[in-house]
């Protein structure tokens, strides 16, 4: 038990790392296109993990879940930086750059999942296991990053949504997030909402693979 443990903690840390890698890369893209040069000038339009790690989110809160022993190890990584003033929709696209990071990961899962139907290979394989931590881990960055609490991406997609008088009193939120997310994980909240949802949508996903 505890070897399968470690291993799947091996297996777990290296594709967190390119998931959030790849969530922040999406929002840089997607915000460029859309008018924003600031992640390209700033050099975070790369792969590079060590243009994306958050002391906080990349490090501290994963190791906190593993501290208490999560059944998942997530968190995020350093936002992108973006001008949504320099955005040719100001709102639409504020809403369409918060779906990109979670788009991506979800858009990864699902091709995962078909190459793991194609090649019909079994979870209990370490080739299985790998193709299934990067279904699930990608659903749960996606379902994590959509809830709307300030600054992860779901609150920019609410803000994105609200008339402009309510978004403003909205993102005065932004400098608690971090203490609200630390509350929602104490009481349990994160297992109770986000990880059943995570698992009906990899369910979905994987079938009777899993």
């Amino acid at each position: 038990m505890e070897l399968s443990q470690n291993l799947g903690f091996l297996i777990s840390l290296p594709i967190f790392l390119m998931a959030v890698v790849i969530h922040e890369c999406a929002h840089g893209w997607v915000a460029y296109k859309c008018g924003d040069p600031t992640a390209k000038m700033s050099g975070r339009l790369t792969l590079n993990p060590l243009a994306h790690i958050d002391p906080m989110g990349t490090i501290l809160f994963p190791l906190l879940l593993i501290l208490l022993h999560s059944p998942f190890v997530f968190g995020w990584a350093k936002p992108v930086p973006v001008n949504f003033f320099n955005l040719r929709h100001y709102k639409r696209d504020m809403v369409i750059v918060g779906l990109a990071g979670p788009g991506s990961n979800i858009l990864i899962a699902i091709i995962t999942s078909i190459i793991m139907r194609l090649i019909s290979i079994p979870t209990y394989t370490v080739g299985g296991l790998i193709l299934e931590s990067i279904v699930v881990i990608n659903l749960l960055l996606a379902v994590f990053n959509l809830m709307p609490v300030p600054p992860i991406d779901g609150s920019r997609i609410v803000s994105g949504l609200l008339p402009e008088k309510y978004a403003a009193y909205y993102n005065k939120l932004e400098p608690f997030g971090i203490f609200i997310l630390i509350a929602f994980l104490a009481l349990g909240l994160v297992d109770k909402v986000i990880f059943p949802i995570v698992l009906f949508l990899s369910s979905l996903l994987l079938g009777g693979m899993m």
